[in-house]
This record gives C-alpha cells, structure tokens and sequence, in this order.
C-alpha cells in the first residue's frame, strides 16, 4: 500500500510539473513597448545661483581673525552657512570693504581695509564670484585697489573678481561663466566711492553707475550670454525700502533686458520683486543686507543690521533655448556677535536661538533685538518668500 501512494504522488508531481511547464509559453508576456508619452522627460538644464550681502569688517569683525599666536583666519565667518555655498552652482558675495593687507593697517569705519586673510576664507568658503564695486572699494586709494587686485591675481586666479579692475581692457572685458551648458553674465557697479576720486591713471578703476556705460555693458552681455546678472551697490543705508535712485536704475536694467539684480548697500534687507511687462520678466533682490557686521552704533533700529539674507535662485532653460527663473527664495541670516578669537559668525535665522540671541552683543546697543524680532522683520519685508 505504501509503494502505491509513493508511486501516485510521485506520479502526480511529474504531471503537474509537466503541465506547469506546457502552460508555460501561453504565460509569457511579451515585451512591453513604451510610447513616447510614458517615457520620462529628461530635467532640463539648470544652474543654482546663491548670494549674500555685505561682508562689513568692523574692527570687531577684523579683530576676531586674530589668533593667539598673531596669525589671522575668518572661515569662522562663514562656517555655519558654507553647506549653502558650497552647494549652489555659482555663489557670489559683496565684498565691501577692500583687501589691500595688513601693510597698509587694518582699519574700520569710517575707512575700511581688510586683511588677505578673509580672502583666503572666502575662497575657502566657495565662493565663486567676489564682487568689489562699493562704497568702500577706495578707503585706502590706489595701493588698496592694487594690493587687492593683485592678491586675488596671485592667490586666486580662478576666481572672478568683479567691479574693479587695473587695466582698461579688464574693465571692458564681459564675465561670462557657463554652467550646464546655460552663459550667465554677472556685471557689478556701485553708485560711487564716498566722494574718493578715481586714480588719474586708473579711469576704469572702478564701475560705476553710469547710464551710457551700463546700457552698453548691458546689450554686449545680451549678445554674448543667455542669462543677465547685474549687482548694483545702491539705495539709501538703514531703509528698508528702495529709494527713488533704485526704482530709477530698475526701469534702466528692465528696459535693458536683465534678468536677475539682486543688490547690496543698504545694510538692512528691502523687498524681493518679480517685474513683469512686454519686456519679460526680471527679479530684482533690493537689498540683502549684511552677512557680517558688528557696528558700534547705538540706539533704536540697529538690530535691523543684524538681518540679512542670502538670494537663492534657479535658473532653467527652456525647449527654446531661453533662459529662465524657474524658483527664487530668500535665505534669512543674523549675524552673531561676541568679543574675541573666531567668536563672531553668521548663523541661518532657521538655525537661531533666542539664548543665541541673548548672547549677542548688539543687545547692549539695542535692547529690542530678539529671535522674534528678526523673524518679524522677515515677514515683513519678505513676506510670502520667507517661511520659519
């Protein structure tokens, strides 16, 4: 009895295995073939801009550079937002004070000089454009300007250095840098060098703010470029709003055709606009404020210099072949201020606290700065942008 059921379920399985594997050929599917509409689109191409404002070096700022055995280092300044810099396709910075070195003395307000020193940290840091056309570009005159020049030529040959030149044909001389395969010009002008007059030799010194020169800057980038960046140092210090001077250069940039301006100057952050009309859009950043600063001013509003904000922009190139923002925001910043070694830095307001902010030395110079209060001049400058 039991070779029978032995036999039976040995029989049975090769039955079934043999009916298993002749059912098998109507089981095969066919290979599926993908229409044209199901197949995924490939992304198209696209660069990441990021900037930040205003690195003013107050004595306080300068001073924290200073190490315990006399050398000098700054990547403090930039170490708690560098994942940003580093990540963005092209970073740029307003470098406002020049840096012509520790020769000609480090200095503060009124009359900045910076040390090479925070060049090498801003290199460090990753950025790739470094923009000198402000204010404060001839503090300490022609040896400054070529101390500058010179040092980043030397050190940092493959950084753009924009906004002051040595030589009439840098100055005519369009930036371009292509990045995934999208030509983005950036050009770089203050509204003037606080009544410093331009080197006799050295005309081209510095860019600024001429109607005739940028309209024709403007149309040689359009020519050459598909995306136009312009950085206007600009506006009035301490308002958090355009003035009248920037609504008149922004009907010039739009009229021109620039697609981007995102500007420094101010010390305080102004709105963020998306201008649009027959002559297409631009975003206009008014200002970003400060990166870093540590004024010694007193009184009611100097907590709004402790705000300042980095731009972070998209741009996409369509099946046309044109150039456009496909996103923008804003990235609010603080910056934090102690006395000493490495002790003052920039920190991402998302990344702030209010025992950050109870620390802060510009407390004693106006009580009302707060977390709330930096978030609440956020919101109302940038509005929608910002998000905590």
């Amino acid at each position: 009895m039991k070779k029978f059921l032995v036999w039976s379920m040995l029989f049975l399985l090769l039955t079934g295995c043999a009916a298993e594997h002749a059912a098998a050929p109507s089981q095969t599917q066919a290979p599926i073939e993908t229409t044209a509409a199901e197949t995924e689109a490939p992304s198209p191409p696209s660069v990441t801009i990021a900037m930040v404002g205003d690195v003013l070096l107050h004595e306080k700022v300068s001073d924290s550079g200073r190490m315990e055995d006399g050398s000098y280092r700054y990547d403090h300044l930039f170490q708690n937002v560098q994942d940003e810099i580093e990540g963005a396709d092209i970073a740029l910075v307003n470098q406002e004070v020049i840096l012509g070195g520790r020769e000609l003395g480090l200095s503060g307000y009124p009359c900045f000089n910076g040390a090479f020193e925070v060049g090498d940290s801003l290199a460090s840091a990753g950025f790739d454009v470094i923009l000198h056309a402000t204010n404060h570009t001839l503090d300490k005159k022609e040896p400054g300007l070529r101390n500058c020049l010179n040092f980043w030529r030397k050190s940092y040959p493959d950084l753009a250095v924009l906004g002051i030149y040595d030589s009439a044909a840098a100055r005519d001389t369009i930036y371009i840098r292509e990045e995934n395969g999208i030509k983005i010009a950036i050009l770089n002008y203050t509204y003037g060098t606080n009544g410093v007059p331009l080197p006799t030799d050295m005309p081209y010194a510095v860019n600024l703010l001429e109607e005739n020169r940028v309209r024709a800057d403007i149309a040689r980038a359009k020519e050459a470029a598909d995306f136009v960046i312009v950085t206007p140092h600009w506006g009035t210090e301490y308002v958090l709003e355009p003035d009248a001077y920037q609504k008149k250069w922004t009907q010039i940039f739009y009229e021109c055709g620039v697609d981007l301006v995102i500007g420094t100057h101010p010390h305080v952050i102004e709105p963020v606009e998306m201008i649009t009309g027959e002559n297409g859009n631009m975003l206009v950043y008014y200002s970003l404020g400060n990166f870093i600063n540590a004024t010694a001013e007193t009184g009611k509003g100097i907590a709004n210099r402790m705000v300042g904000a980095m731009a972070q922009i998209t741009v996409s190139m369509d099946e046309n072949g044109k150039a456009y923002i496909s996103d923008y925001g804003v990235l609010p910043l603080v910056s934090h201020v102690r006395t000493g070694a490495e002790q003052i830095t920039t920190y991402k307001l998302a990344d702030y606290t209010q025992q950050l902010a109870d620390e802060n030395e510009i407390c004693a110079s106006d009580p009302d700065f707060s977390l709330a209060y930096c978030q609440n001049l956020c919101r109302q400058i940038f509005g929608t942008l910002y998000s905590e």
